[in-house]
């Protein structure tokens, strides 16, 4: 069809035309900012050369000793920093350093020949950026400012200032560009600067004013640890390191130590990863800041929030001891205390907790070699009256009151007659010889998917009258809670646990959920079975390895007798007498 030429334009092509437009002019509004960005930058970076300048021949032209910064070494009547506003209307900021410099052409101090008055001439750097402009990069000016006549035996000294890292596979670097700030209120002038260190991680401060125990250095770098040294207090008579002293014609050297700052975030929960919130605890790490007595650097007193956590921020590598302070039974901790905290890394410490049961004896078994904790280990308590076994590296979930619907689902049975047991139900007395009774236990949460249930114990009674296997287990066990598939000792839905106590290693792996299934059968309708507790044992990441904890103790002597796998027998005795003991044993291959 031929469009007629008297027709107005389409609605696609007023579209078109608008989009054409909008290109034509937005490319000119483009090159247009452009074009006024580059002269405007241009118009304020000769502003800014020229105020550089500026101030560069105002120091060449100030008396040789005056020439220094106010707080600075050298000392002077130069700002550190100022702003400055140029005839364009921008705002610059001017940081100012300058430094006594070692020229090595008449020999350097501590060298051969060894310069006794070591500052030379005086090494001028400012550094200019722009407070109200949106793309300007920093100007830098150096120079160097000289006496007119020789140097003169001087009655200063100087001070070097090292910043090394923590050291990574016992190789330890500088630390360039460390923020260096130095005070000494006894000199005059009061001396306050700030500098940084150079690529070999080193601050020289020639021809430093001498004073004893006074130069305050605090060394610090985005992202690291802080170091300082200490003034020399009542509570800290013997600082480590103390305020510097520097003494005339003589060099100090002082070392600091920073690096990545870390963090720790301290836990407590049970062994089923539950929280436990508000609970009090202790830390503090080895490092010191006074000997004699020993002040510790870092130590502190805290308790976890309501999700039963603290979080340490900006942490220094170090050892760290960490001690449960609560009212409640110590499960064992992950990892063990101390433990050791790196540069730069984030690490958890747990506090695995358990409602108190006095007097408890938490047994920790160990490598006698390396001191690592050994899983696995059984550990055996006895005294006259008590014998208890429990294994290294597992916890338990035990049921003891099916009552008031303490259960997911019965057939049979009575959870209250006597409170505490399962029975059979009872018609006038009677007891069913004809049906198998039977009940599911309510979802056992171990807690994370990562965990695996290792064995099943129950106590009770199988009365012979009621025949062979009248009490038999199922156990099912998923990481949905949804899906139970109840097998016995042989992996399948026809086979049971009967004994007492069985192994469930190898038949579900890693899960989360599991639950129990019980059988009672009698052949004597005047006798009934029944359970008096289901235990299930698991191993998860919230179980302490190599550790176990016995609770529920009379006070007395107890022996104690570890067997751990490819390790000789261990034993020996503790006397329990408080309500939260520890103790260790060790086993050699």
């Amino acid at each position: 069809m031929r469009r007629d030429p008297r027709s107005g334009f389409g609605l696609i092509e007023v579209i078109i035309g608008i989009g054409l437009i909008v290109m034509l002019f937005g490319g000119i509004y483009l090159i247009y900012y452009s074009v006024l960005d580059i002269t405007t930058n241009s118009e304020v970076r000769a502003a800014a050369t020229a105020v550089l300048n500026r101030e560069i021949e105002v120091v060449r032209n100030m008396p040789y000793d005056q020439v220094g910064t106010v707080g600075g070494v050298p000392s002077g009547v130069l700002s550190q920093t100022k702003t400055v506003t140029s005839t364009t209307g921008a705002v610059f900021e001017l940081g100012t350093v300058i430094r006594n410099i070692d020229d090595p052409f008449d020999g350097t101090l501590g060298g051969t020949p060894n310069d006794t008055s070591p500052a030379d001439y005086k090494l001028v750097d400012i550094t200019l950026s722009c407070l109200t402009c949106a793309h300007f990069s920093p100007l830098e000016l150096t120079a160097r400012v000289a006496p007119k006549n020789l140097e003169s035996a001087g009655q200063n000294g100087s001070l070097f200032i090292t910043v090394l890292d923590a050291g990574t596979g016992g190789v330890v670097k500088p630390v360039p560009d460390a923020v260096v700030h130095v005070t000494n209120s006894s000199t005059v002038p009061v001396i306050d600067l700030t500098d940084l260190t150079d690529q070999n991680g080193i601050l020289q401060l020639v021809g430093t004013p001498t004073s004893t125990h006074a130069y305050h250095i605090t060394v610090t770098k985005a992202g690291y640890t802080t170091a300082q040294n200490y003034p020399s207090t009542s509570e800290n008579p013997n600082p480590k390191p103390p305020y510097a002293t520097v003494d005339e014609q003589t060099l100090t050297q002082t070392t600091f130590r920073i690096d990545g700052a870390s963090t720790l975030a301290v836990q407590t929960s049970d062994a089923r990863c539950t929280a436990v919130p508000g609970q009090p605890f202790a830390i503090q790490g080895t490092n010191l800041i006074g000997q004699s007595p020993d002040i510790l650097k870092f130590s502190t007193s805290s308790t976890t929030s309501a999700s039963g956590t603290a979080v340490f921020s900006n942490m220094e590598w170090d050892t760290y001891s960490l001690t449960y302070t609560g009212t409640q039974d110590q499960v064992g901790t992950l990892p063990r205390s101390p433990m050791w905290l790196a540069a730069s890394s984030t690490e958890t410490f747990q506090f695995i907790l358990a409602p108190a049961d006095p007097k408890s004896l938490l047994i920790t078994v160990k490598d006698a070699d390396s001191g690592v904790p050994v899983a696995s280990s059984t550990v055996r308590l006895t005294k006259s009256g008590y014998d208890a076994t429990h294994t290294t590296g597992r916890s338990t979930v035990t049921d003891t009151d099916w009552s008031g619907g303490g259960y997911a689902a019965a057939d049979g049975v009575s959870a209250t007659a006597p409170v505490g047991s399962i029975t059979m139900f009872a018609t006038d007395g009677r007891y069913s010889t004809t049906t198998t009774a039977w009940l599911v236990s309510n979802t056992i949460d171990l807690g994370s998917s990562s965990s695996s249930p290792t064995s099943f114990a129950w106590n009770g009674a199988a009365p012979s009258q009621a025949g062979p296997q009248s009490v038999r287990f199922q156990i099912a066990a998923n990481n949905d809670n949804v899906t139970w598939s109840f097998v016995g000792s042989g992996g399948d839905a026809g086979s049971y646990f009967t004994a007492p106590t069985s192994s469930l290693a190898g038949l579900f792996g890693n899960v989360r959920y599991v639950r129990y299934k019980v059988f009672l059968t009698t052949a004597d309708e005047t006798v009934t079975p029944f359970v008096d507790d289901a235990t299930i044992e698991f191993g998860g990441p919230c179980v302490p390895s190599g550790q176990v904890l016995f609770a529920g103790l009379a006070s007395g002597t107890y022996a104690v007798d570890v067997l751990a796998p490819g390790y000789g027998e261990a034993t020996s005795t503790v006397s329990v007498t408080q309500n939260q003991q520890q103790m260790e044993v060790n086993v050699a291959p």
